[in-house]
């Protein structure tokens, strides 16, 4: 009998043959024996029976007849319990050879899985011996009564010192408005935004103006009034957050990101060491998730990158902020709960964007700008500047010569610029007063010496008049919200040959400003029959300045005229608006802004297109308003007598 045989049967009542009767056994016997032994001993005896179950080989393994043993070796070492027939007798010797390379295949194949297992038992054990030995460590550490430095406790005194000293509050936010009553001259402004912000659905805003108008304190003021009003959505503990669209930066693989949050992975500077060592990447919300419940204020939000609004855009649409990263694996069980929950809810984002501006809003995301409402603040005058400044002295207790708040007005626009000129004053009659606060009075002599310090220019210069001039007129232009005149000079001379005459116009002129010219010629023609050709007419735009735009056509067609007429233009009138050929005076932009412009150089009487009537109050700045269709309506106003 075979070894498997006997092996099988080892516990069976066997048949006692006599020695004679035993059937030969052949060198092949031991070879298919030999075969079965090196397969116990490569898988083992019990995987070996389970396998010979699986492969329907039983049966087989038992049988007296070597070509079904060999069958069995086939189909478990193949793995095809259908494989059929059994081998041939005079295909034996081939069949085993083939069996024996099999074998030898599976052991190699063992035996290097084998050592490679043994490594990696050998690594995770190090490595756990490790992690045990830096346990211990912390533990130690943690456990030592004095387990900082003397370096770090050296420090740690002087960083406690710095803490002790405290200066007294800054100047400016001594001087910043604390309700209202105190933002000068954007009475509408605000009470459209209390309204907008008031409501049960708060709307996005974008405010517009110069600056130094109070946009930022006004939408800080509104929103801690808002938080009292029973139909508004802020609770009292609303958060305003500030920021500066100039400053914010991003990495479009949003490893930095402030506004709207980034993620920290574990293979780049600042990730947490615990989460770096566990290959767990943390999300960091950013700044619109700390205004969420309130109000994020993006001060020059024109500045902003472009693909940024988009991305805030986004934001606003889901009201929450989405964080992506390749190292986040959801089925890793070892992620906190929190980073699973930013990855997959993302984190909160609700809330009231208020973006400000200086520029126009051409610089503003279209998508973006449809979603917000818009406010314009006023530009502020002289008036307000003054009111402004006696209002920062009060608060400093401190003094006025009589003409110092006008002064401090002539030279700037801005609310928070005179508030800046008025406390360098103040500290140079300080000085001067040996440090003695009381009884202090600023004179105008200190606000020359800031004015020539800081190289200040009075930016504020009356340039109207009571006289008539010939061949001068007073234009408009706007540019960041703040209007101006614009002065337009012409002289004109008869042709040495009639016909042809030379125009000359400002080279820094733009094209547009240059074709209203010619217009100009074609309609001064229709209305008086003077051919421009006949002269030769030098027009000068005075510093120049860069007018391009059609809104000067009807100045600089006055202006021609009356050199080429003699005709005297009044000195307090200022003109804006586009001249067609057929002489209508059209609409132009920023007619509000132009007619504080006006104010401001003592215009007394605004000559506009027809229409634009609507787009500045009568009685704005006290000015005498004219709304005009023709060139012929406009020279009544313009030209003295007509």
């Amino acid at each position: 009998m075979s070894f498997f045989n006997r092996f099988f049967h080892r516990d069976e009542q066997k048949e006692v043959v006599p020695p004679a009767e035993q059937p030969e056994v052949l060198p092949i016997d031991r070879e298919i024996d030999a075969l079965y032994q090196a397969l116990i001993d490569l898988i083992g005896t019990d995987s070996l029976v389970i396998q010979a179950g699986r492969m329907n080989a039983m049966n087989l393994l038992r049988s007296s007849g070597r070509c079904e043993r060999v069958l069995a070796l086939q189909r478990i070492l193949d793995e095809d319990p259908l494989l059929h027939p059994a081998p041939r007798e005079e295909d034996l010797p081939e069949v085993l050879q083939r069996l024996t390379e099999r074998i030898a295949e599976k052991r190699a194949r063992k035996d290097i899985e084998d050592r490679i297992e043994k490594k990696v038992n050998e690594k995770l054990e190090q490595e756990h011996q490790d992690y045990v030995d830096d346990i211990r460590k912390q533990v130690i550490k943690e456990e030592k009564s004095d387990a900082e430095s003397p370096q770090d406790a050296e420090k740690r005194k002087k960083l406690e010192q710095l803490d002790s000293i405290h200066l007294t509050q800054s100047v400016m936010e001594l001087l910043r408005p604390r309700d209202f009553s105190e933002i000068v001259g954007q009475e509408r402004a605000v009470k459209s935004l209390l309204a907008k912000l008031s409501s049960p659905y708060p709307q996005h805003l974008l405010l517009y103006g110069p600056p130094g108008v109070g946009k930022t304190t006004a939408a800080r003021l509104v929103l801690e009034a808002a938080c009292k009003k029973p139909s508004s959505p802020f609770r009292e503990d609303a958060p305003f957050v500030e920021t500066d669209g100039t400053t914010l930066r991003w990495d479009p693989r949003d490893i930095t990101n402030p506004l709207l949050g980034s993620v920290h992975d574990p293979i780049y500077q600042g990730a947490q060491r615990t989460l770096a060592d566990s290959g767990i990447p943390e999300p960091k919300p950013g700044l619109i998730t700390e205004a969420h419940g309130g109000i994020l204020f993006i001060d020059e939000i024109g500045e902003m990158d472009e693909m940024l609004q988009n991305k805030l855009l986004k934001v606003l649409e889901d009201k929450r902020a989405y964080f992506e990263s390749a190292y986040y694996d959801p089925t890793d069980p070892k992620v906190p709960l929190y980073i699973r929950k930013l990855f997959e809810e993302g984190a909160p984002a609700d809330f009231v964007l208020i973006g400000a501006t200086t520029r126009d809003a051409g610089h503003i995301n279209p998508a973006l700008r449809s979603r917000c409402a818009e406010i314009y603040f006023e530009p502020l005058t002289p008036k307000h500047i003054e009111t402004i400044v006696q209002n920062a002295a009060a608060k400093l207790e401190v003094a006025l010569e009589p003409g110092v708040a006008a002064l401090i007005s002539e030279y700037t626009t801005e609310g928070r610029k005179a508030i800046n000129i008025l406390a360098d004053a103040y500290s140079l009659a300080l000085e001067k007063a040996n440090g003695e606060m009381a009884g202090l009075t600023i004179g105008r002599e200190a606000v020359y010496e800031v004015a020539q310090v800081s190289r200040l220019y009075q930016f504020v210069t009356r340039k109207a008049r009571h006289t008539a001039v010939q061949g001068h007129i007073f234009g408009l232009g706007v540019a960041g919200f703040l209007g101006s005149v614009v002065e337009i000079e012409a002289v004109a001379f008869p042709a040495r040959e009639k016909g042809k005459g030379m125009v000359r116009f400002n080279e820094t002129a733009g094209s547009m400003a240059k074709d209203s010219v010619f217009n100009a010629a074609s309609v001064m023609r229709q209305l008086t029959g003077k051919d421009i050709h006949d002269y030769d007419v030098h027009i000068n735009v005075i510093g120049g300045g860069n007018i391009d735009g059609p809104s000067a056509g009807t100045a600089i067609l006055a202006c021609i005229v009356s050199a080429v007429t003699g005709k005297k233009i009044r000195q307090d009138v200022a003109v804006t608006g586009e001249i067609s050929l057929a002489g209508r005076v059209r609409p132009v932009g920023g007619v509000f802004e132009k007619a504080y412009g006006a104010r401001q150089a003592g215009i007394k009487t605004l000559v506009i297109p027809k229409e634009n009537e609507r787009d500045i109050p009568e009685d704005l700045l006290g000015l005498d308003i004219h709304a005009v269709e023709t060139a012929e309506e406009a020279f009544q106003l313009i030209f003295e007598g007509e």
